[in-house]
């Protein structure tokens, strides 16, 4: 999958306007141009990969059925994601997302969680693999700490660096609100990171590499098959290839690095699924389709 360096509106107009006219694969490729967005989107909201794989079909198939209502008043990347938006802040809440959890119930797990020397343990998958996950699934945790609202904002405005302006509009506020919700976001996620993380502040106790034996025991990684790692495509920062605005940033960008960092993952649902949607008797006689 390829990725563009900068988000192509009027292509999408096109795509849009074939698919409504019956254009099979221009529908596909309209899918298959945004779902590596919307999963990773997704990825990070739910902190769980076959919740967000769910989410994010769910999501296609909303605008799939909305389709017809999109009236170019805004691109169709920012439609789109106002439906996810929407998707993922209304979604039932699962055993992922405790209901009440604050970043100082993070910190007292984290504290409870023994001290292992990983090398004194056996495992089938390599040992610095395992480090890399329970870092990945430590910070993707503390992102649950946020209220849904938060989440969507911090993920959309700082680490898939969209301005304010689509932000905003996403999120149904106004720019100024947009700002000083993603500036609340970075302040609590970086103070917890500071004050907690030892990959920030070389003075705190807490390692990935000795939590990772912990981390196994209590579920959060799998030695046999790590979430986080595969399908890998490259970097965040690297699938983000321009900043449209700059914030006026105060904070270290040490922080935002070590997010951006992640992994940019292919959305493990291929077409096939979407295939399947798109030969269902309702979609053809919607978008009266042929090959």
């Amino acid at each position: 999958m390829k990725f563009e360096e900068k988000y192509n509106a009027e292509e999408d107009v096109v795509l849009i306007s074939k698919a409504l006219s019956g254009h099979k694969n221009s529908l596909e490729a309209l899918i298959k141009k945004h779902q590596g967005y919307v999963y990773n989107i997704a990825l990070n909201m739910a902190s769980d990969p076959d919740l967000a794989a769910d989410v994010t079909q769910e999501v296609l198939i909303k605008m799939l059925t909305s389709l017809s209502s999109f009236k170019n008043q805004s691109n169709f990347r920012t439609w789109l994601y106002r439906i996810a938006k929407n998707t993922f802040l209304n979604m039932r809440r699962g055993s992922y997302e405790l209901e009440q959890f604050s970043f100082q119930d993070f910190a007292d797990g984290l504290e409870k969680t023994a001290d292992v020397n990983l090398a004194d343990m056996s495992y089938s998958t390599d040992n610095d693999l395992l480090v890399e996950e329970a870092k990945l699934s430590c910070m993707k945790g503390m992102l649950l700490c946020f209220d849904r609202d938060q989440r969507f904002i911090y993920i959309i405005g700082e680490l898939f660096s969209f301005p304010d302006s689509i932000g905003s509009e996403i999120m149904e506020i106004s720019k100024e609100n947009f700002r000083v919700k993603l500036h609340r976001a970075r302040t609590q996620l970086y103070s917890f990171m500071d004050s907690k993380c030892g990959l920030i502040n070389k003075n705190n106790p807490c390692r990935c590499a000795r939590k990772t034996a912990g981390f196994i025991e209590n579920g959060y990684v799998d030695p046999k098959g790590l979430h986080f790692q595969r399908n890998r495509i490259d970097t965040i920062e690297k699938v983000v290839k321009e900043k449209l605005d700059n914030f006026e940033n105060e904070l270290t960008n040490e922080y935002i690095q070590l997010f951006r960092d992640h992994p940019f993952l292919e959305s493990p649902e291929s077409l096939d699924s979407i295939k399947k949607l798109l030969s269902s008797a309702e979609i053809k006689k919607t978008f009266n389709l042929y090959e």
